[in-house]
């Protein structure tokens, strides 16, 4: 075999092997749901912003993913 195939072959591998460890672990989870750890810690903020959403789009929910009441996606 070639050097420069041998070292193309270990870079595949090593990046590979990074992707292993993606997801939160079950015992990584209790620091995750922390208060200080979410978007929105204060429910009169998400109230508001809810409110000031619903008002600009002339929609209500949907706040995940695009859309609107404008009708351009």
């Amino acid at each position: 075999m070639r050097p420069g195939r041998n070292l193309l072959i270990i870079l595949l591998l090593a990046g590979l092997a990074g992707c292993a460890g993606l997801g939160v672990e079950p015992w990584d989870r209790d620091v995750l749901a922390r208060d200080e750890m979410q978007l929105t810690t204060d429910p009169v903020e998400a109230a508001l912003d809810d409110h000031i959403y619903f008002s600009k789009e002339a929609s209500s929910g949907g706040r995940g993913f695009g859309g609107g009441g404008c009708g351009c996606n």
